[in-house]
């Protein structure tokens, strides 16, 4: 198969401050997404041939018209799609085969929640049962990411204070990011000591080491790499898309280890494939990735083969995933700091993968930027769905 490196180019991006925007509509949020990417495509509404929204909350309620009204777009194709946490890097994904197909030239993606005004405190706890047995564990997120976390500590010999520590530190680097940027939900820079001594959601979690609830928008213009050439400079070109859904397989079978997921590991395994990556920790100059919870960052590190299986600890002290690191992670703050609108998540870390790779990313920019990854897992531990996706620059 052929894959889709270099037969998409993002030629415009924008993005909305996430954060509690009571006073702004999802419709508001979509607006200002878009038009910011239609000013940095240089382009205008009526150009765009078809569009992709991403939106995850409403059960099924929304239609593409949700967007379609919103910007006011003239009886042109949209398409709703939801896959949980993984719904805007999918939108994303039908969108770049639609171009690589040759049915369209240039398109809209645009993924967008609000849920500040919904009264949503959290992921749910579990859906009704509308397909096959239902085997859902019932507890909350931060739960069965806690019990990941406390299986991570004695399958590797962690006592509790190393492993409390060594994940404090994942929050304490996320927050820094997120101090340096402008649009992060949260902006203020923590110590280690405050993470350790926060209040406690689920052993070994403390509130600094969960994602944050947030509304937001983001959205991309897409083309083919021959237009974009004539569009501007530094466009950005997609090298490699991964997309991988479990089927329960872990929670039905009584051997999961619970320190590794195995839906990251063949989604990467895909994108690697398709951008010709070898050596992801070599070669990958930075990453935004799923970051829920702190002990989830620490598992994708190994995951997405970054750190040696168990490893990850060593390269977490070491400052490696740091702004100034060999491979830095979550430059923008991640969901931790920049937040967690999850319909928009995928399409924010695009984003900034794409201002870190023009070198526009201000006080966060990296030293070298050729090569960015995003990351997304929708789920839970034993049953997610994960999207991973690879930019490079113009050759």
């Amino acid at each position: 198969m052929p894959g889709i490196r270099d037969r998409v180019a993002v030629v415009g991006m924008g993005c909305t401050r996430f954060g509690e925007h009571w006073h702004k509509s999802a419709e508001d949020l979509m607006v200002e997404a878009a038009y910011e990417a239609y000013r940095d495509a240089g382009i205008g509404p009526g150009d765009i041939q078809a569009a992709w929204l991403g939106f995850n909350y409403a059960f099924g309620t929304a239609r593409g018209t949700m967007l379609s009204h919103a910007l006011k777009l003239d009886y042109i194709p949209v398409t709703r799609v939801e896959n949980a946490c993984c719904t805007a890097t999918d939108a994303f994904r039908n969108a770049c085969y639609a171009v690589a197909a040759g049915i369209y030239d240039l398109v809209l993606v645009l993924g967008v929640e609000k849920l500040k005004d919904a009264g949503v405190s959290g992921l749910p706890v579990s859906y009704a049962p509308i397909w096959g047995s239902r085997v859902e564990p019932p507890a909350p997120a931060p739960v069965q990411f806690a019990m990941a976390a406390t299986r991570y500590f004695h399958h590797y010999g962690l006592s509790y204070e190393e492993g409390k520590r060594t994940l404090a530190k994942i929050a304490v680097k996320n927050h820094r990011n997120g101090s340096l940027n402008p649009k992060a939900h949260f902006q203020k820079e923590i110590t280690v000591e405050q993470v350790i001594k926060a209040p406690i959601v689920a052993s070994p979690l403390g509130l600094f080491d969960c994602c944050g609830v947030s509304d937001g928008a983001a959205a991309a213009v897409i083309t083919t790499p021959e237009r974009a050439k004539m569009m501007r400079d530094d466009y950005i070109l997609v090298k490699g898309l991964g997309l991988s859904c479990g089927s329960k397989q872990a929670v039905l079978q009584d051997d999961y280890d619970m320190v590794h997921f195995e839906e990251t590991v063949a989604a990467a395994g895909t994108a690697y494939q398709e951008a010709g990556i070898k050596n992801p920790r070599e070669e990958i100059d930075l990453a935004v990735v799923h970051d829920c919870f702190t002990i989830t960052e620490l598992l994708i590190y190994e995951d997405l083969g970054f750190s040696p299986r168990g490893r990850a600890k060593e390269d977490i002290d070491s400052g490696f995933f740091e702004l100034d690191g060999g491979l830095p992670v979550n430059t923008d703050g991640g969901l931790k700091c920049f937040g967690h609108p999850v319909g928009a998540s995928g399409l924010r870390m695009i984003y900034e993968v794409y201002k870190q790779l023009q070198g526009k990313a201000g006080a966060r920019q990296v030293k070298k930027a050729n090569i960015g990854l995003t990351h997304n897992l929708g789920g839970w531990p034993g049953h997610f769905t994960c999207a991973v996706a690879i930019f490079g620059r113009r050759e």
